[in-house]
């Protein structure tokens, strides 16, 4: 990683809500769910957190390194509907080593709808591949 980054930088980072990104829709196989509501899934609410950290620390990667979500600590609490933009506000709480810690909140205009903490660790793709590639072909064994 390339130096730079420091506890405490903030970024924010917005986007518009899609209609398949609701609760109902989640997993179209999951027929069970088909009642629920049309709200942001909290999967696709963790998803936007990600993304917004990964969007913070893309301008200190390495060539060829990368960041994968290794810790989730999140609040849902507020419903949102398909067409609202979130806005995800981040800010480096610690760094240790390859390790970054972020401090999320989301907010749809009108409420707070999630906040936490979310933690990430910077690899180097080739590195992640082969441990990837190795352990599918152990499965298919």
């Amino acid at each position: 990683m390339k130096p730079g980054l420091s506890i405490g930088d903030t970024a924010q980072f917005s986007r518009v809500i899609q209609p398949e990104e609701v609760v109902c829709r989640l997993f179209p196989d999951a027929r069970i769910m088909d009642d629920m509501p049309e709200v942001l899934a909290s999967a696709y609410m963790i998803g936007l957190f990600e993304w917004a950290c990964v969007e913070q620390l893309a301008p200190y990667y390495e060539e060829g390194e990368g960041s994968l979500g290794i810790g989730f600590e999140l609040s849902h609490v507020s419903p949102t509907p398909p067409g609202l933009t979130v806005t995800v506000d981040t800010e480096v709480e610690e760094i240790d080593g390859r390790f970054i810690t972020f401090r999320v909140r989301g907010h749809d205009g009108q409420d707070m709808i999630g906040a936490g903490r979310h933690k990430r660790a910077v690899t180097r793709w080739n590195n992640f591949n082969a441990k990837v590639a190795a352990k599918a072909a152990q499965a298919q064994q």
